[in-house]
């Protein structure tokens, strides 16, 4: 896989990333004590999925990191080369992750 096609693959999941957390901005606001207008269990599921798009923004904010980290590598042509070893990272490790750091011999500690 070209260096071109893998920039072009982290520039579009970055912006899905950015435009995915945007649309979830809502969820993550703080929730309202006001039981006039939400009932409890109404208020502790709201609660509940506040977290849960908190944890997921925060997810996407590490992955968005990770991204932006490749593009860098990318500037310095180092993107696709183990930051452990060296060595090539396999394409289809590439395709599977454009960000990927290791080759899978360090990925699991034998490189």
């Amino acid at each position: 896989m070209k260096t071109e096609d893998l920039i072009a693959r982290i520039h579009a999941e970055i912006a899905e990333l950015e435009a995915a957390d945007a649309a979830t901005a809502e969820d993550r606001k703080a929730v309202e004590l006001d039981q006039q207008s939400v009932g409890r269990l109404s208020r502790m599921d709201a609660m509940q999925v506040q977290a849960m798009a908190q944890a997921e923004s925060r997810r996407r904010t590490q992955r968005i990191v990770a991204l932006k980290a490749a593009l860098k590598r990318a500037a310095e042509d180092e993107l696709g080369y183990c930051q452990e070893c060296g060595d090539p990272i396999a394409e289809g490790r590439l395709q599977l992750d454009p960000a990927a750091t290791l080759c899978i011999d360090c990925a699991r500690g034998s490189g």
